[in-house]
């Protein structure tokens, strides 16, 4: 079945998803921090699906009669490559920079080496290694979102990494692949674009390792800025500089199979809110640690 999935997520994990032909509006990075409001363009379909949208102007979207929702909240993260990496370190807190060495030393330790990608031929090589990760996340099996292997998207990054507009790169333990990280260039801001690291390789953070690498490499760069793009974690935190508070909108037409799936997705966040609420209480808190163990 064609068009966009609206997920009934909790967390991760998709229990249901509803298609709806929706075009979809997104925001760059530059576009959220001038707080543009982009006009919807001419489309028939079911409506839009807008993403990083600056969340000070959500009343200002002209829905046109539209039925509108907000699907998300959340800050979108940046890094500003300009300053340096010795003063992007001094501007963590003590805690964070002291965990960075501490996670740093344990890969080391542990045989880790990190490869960095960029050209056409070195994609070639890349490839395998982030398939290979990928196919053990979590965002392949549950989100369908794991690294692109259709010919397509490779051939686009291909097009990107001849343009001098793609950076990547490999972490492995002992010559197994344990984590990827592939970031993609508009102009002078770099998109953090595909990542994923193994479980298995979890005691060692691979992740937190090989972005702390990239890091390095980053800030003797080309680029002015990474964008971290939609969607908050701990991780994205960590690394970032600055923040703008933003929201995914969708925007449907009136009809009443959409005023049907509004109000489901409604009631089903509510409940998802609720439950998380629960948990948080001081009796079920030892349930919640058991179930999740």
């Amino acid at each position: 079945m064609s068009g966009t999935a609206v997920p009934f997520r909790i967390g991760a994990r998709t229990l249901l998803s509803v298609r709806r032909d929706l075009v979809r509006v997104a925001l760059s990075l530059d576009a959220a921090l001038a707080g543009h409001v982009p006009p919807l363009p001419p489309a028939g379909g079911d409506g839009y699906l807008v993403t990083s949208l600056p969340a000070s102007r959500l009343g200002e979207v002209d829905a046109a009669g539209r039925l509108i929702a907000v699907r998300q909240r959340y800050m979108r993260y940046h890094a500003d490559l300009t300053i340096g990496h010795d003063r992007w370190h001094a501007g963590l807190s003590r805690s964070a920079r002291a965990t960075l060495a501490r996670k740093c030393r344990r890969a080391a330790a542990a045989g880790v080496e990190i490869r960095a990608y960029r050209t056409p031929q070195e994609l070639g090589a890349f490839h395998p290694i982030a398939q290979a990760v990928s196919a053990t996340t979590y965002q392949a099996r549950l989100l369908d979102a794991g690294w692109p292997c259709d010919a397509v998207s490779l051939a686009g990054l291909h097009a990107l990494a001849a343009a001098d507009g793609l950076r990547a790169w490999a972490l492995l333990v002992r010559g197994a692949p344990a984590a990827y990280l592939c970031c993609t260039a508009e102009g002078a801001t770099l998109r953090y674009e595909h990542v994923g690291h193994d479980p298995a390789f979890g005691a060692l953070s691979p992740g937190v390792v090989l972005q702390a690498a990239a890091m390095r490499a980053l800030f003797k760069d080309r680029f002015a800025c990474l964008d971290f793009t939609e969607g908050e974690g701990q991780h994205k935190r960590l690394f970032a500089t600055a923040s703008v508070a933003c929201a995914d909108l969708l925007v449907l037409r009136p009809t009443m199979s959409n005023r049907v799936l509004l109000a489901a997705l409604a009631a089903f966040d509510g409940g998802v809110a609720a439950a998380k609420r629960a948990t948080r209480h001081p009796r079920l808190a030892p349930l919640t640690r058991r179930l999740r163990r």
